[in-house]
């Protein structure tokens, strides 16, 4: 049990301690602020795992199920920090908008669980698509260095430790196999490391500062604060994260032989959202779902959720060791962006898979991913296009995954839902004619029916 706990923290490591890196650098924090904030992201997240592994009274879907920290979060707390103008009042802010995400997320829990019909494939895989595009960035900035300012920035060096971690990576995918294969990303950290340290630039001062014992101090970095459009741009995080947990635990309950009713999913919901409200108070973000978990259970056959409780466990435990938290701060930001190539890539590879299974043959549903995603990289590929508006406005405009998510949405309710089915014919590129056009040849056979699913 104690191993096998550890090998789903292993595969899920890299990605709960992404996210408090990426928000972190952004705020400014030092190094005893990046470990503490990394502590507390691995702490709740330990919670939120007890909560839907074991759950109590109607919270938890009692699933093998691992949570933690979403990387759907990541742009609009980015976007948050960016429209502050005093970074000390950033994190509040996120977090004050997570709790009222959070309670708004418990409270439609049961009502969700009904309405996932209009969250399809089509709109589920362009949003999680847009996920990893809208990391990309960080990515690459990562593997240029820590301070643009520094002379050092984008380097050889720093671009060649970069290239050395993604390459040590990929050789651990193709030629590994089993638990080592799963933890590639963090031996590729590690051993990125120790390639790092004849250049200088490793520095082992948070591991030597911190304690052996600590516990993330409630409000560390101040009381929550509560801002609209802050608000408005995680509760529309909280749709996506939510319609992913869900699209999760159908998958899950079908690998481990008890499939996901609608009262397993309203459960798991409410143990996703009350985890999400609770983070907060302990510094933490909002949590949902880690997919690669699944896989582990599909490939292991270890289908036990006492088991991913004991990997929640685990996390509790790194959580209360800052020493154990302060490891990751001391990989320099070229090996993250290196493995973080790899990381924020295969989330944009698992928004496409599931596209691959929302029906682009049909006309309209290209339609739906084409304009969404092109409304989702706006910020990315023209980082000024909102600049005439509100700054308020612009925190949620500035998020390509708020934006792309609304407009997948909006989209396919109107293709796909309003007037009934509106389904188009079948088409082999999206600028083809199809057979019922005036320029294909045949007729058409008329719309196909839309099954809810």
């Amino acid at each position: 049990m104690a191993t096998s706990g550890l090998q789903h923290v292993a595969a899920m490591y890299a990605g709960v301690v992404a996210p408090p890196l990426i928000v972190g650098a952004a705020v400014g924090l030092t190094a005893t602020e990046l470990t503490f904030l990394t502590g507390a992201c691995l702490f709740t997240a330990g919670l939120a795992t007890f909560l839907q592994t074991l759950g109590i009274w109607k919270i938890g879907a009692r699933l093998p199920f691992v949570n933690g920290v979403t990387f759907a979060g990541v742009a609009p707390m980015i976007a948050v920090v960016n429209s502050t103008d005093d970074k000390r009042d950033a994190l509040p802010v996120i977090f004050g908008a997570v709790v009222v995400a959070g309670v708004l997320g418990f409270l439609a829990a049961p009502f969700f669980s009904k309405a996932v019909r209009f969250f399809p494939p089509v709109v589920t895989g362009t949003v999680i698509t847009l996920i990893g595009i809208s990391l990309m960035p960080v990515a690459f900035g990562w593997a240029q260095g820590p301070d643009p300012a520094a002379h050092d920035y984008g380097s050889t060096t720093n671009l060649g430790l970069a290239g050395a971690t993604l390459l040590i990576v990929l050789l651990l995918r193709r030629f590994t196999r089993g638990f080592v294969k799963q933890i590639a990303v963090l031996l590729g950290l590690v051993a990125g490391t120790l390639v790092a340290i004849p250049f200088g630039v490793t520095d082992f001062a948070p591991v030597a500062d911190a304690a052996v014992v600590g516990f993330p101090t409630p409000f560390h970095f101040g009381a929550p604060q509560f801002q609209l459009a802050a608000i408005v741009s995680l509760c529309v995080v909280m749709v996506v994260s939510m319609t992913e947990s869900t699209a999760d635990m159908l998958a899950l309950g079908e690998i481990v032989g008890r499939p996901a009713d609608e009262r397993t999913i309203a459960a798991g919901l409410r143990a996703d959202t009350l985890g999400s409200a609770v983070s907060p108070l302990f510094n933490g973000f909002m949590c949902s779902a880690f997919a690669q978990n699944i896989g582990l259970v599909a490939m292991t056959r270890i289908r036990s959720r006492y088991v991913v409780a004991t990997g929640g466990g685990f996390l509790v435990l790194m959580g209360l060791c800052p020493m154990a938290a302060s490891l990751i701060a001391v990989v320099p930001r070229p090996v993250l962006g290196g493995a973080g190539v790899v990381l924020f890539g295969s989330v944009a590879a698992s928004g496409i898979q599931t596209l691959v299974k929302a029906g682009l043959e049909k006309d309209n549903n290209v339609l739906i991913v084409a304009v969404s995603l092109a409304v989702g990289i706006i910020p990315i590929t023209a980082p000024e296009f909102y600049h005439a508006f509100p700054e308020t406005a612009k925190i949620i405009l500035d998020s390509g995954i708020s934006t792309g998510c609304v407009a997948a949405v909006a989209l396919n309710l109107v293709f796909n839902h309003l007037g009934g089915s509106r389904e188009c014919d079948e088409v082999t590129a999206p600028m083809e004619p199809g057979p019922g056009s005036a320029s294909g040849a045949g007729t058409s056979a008329g719309p196909e029916p839309v099954t809810a699913r």
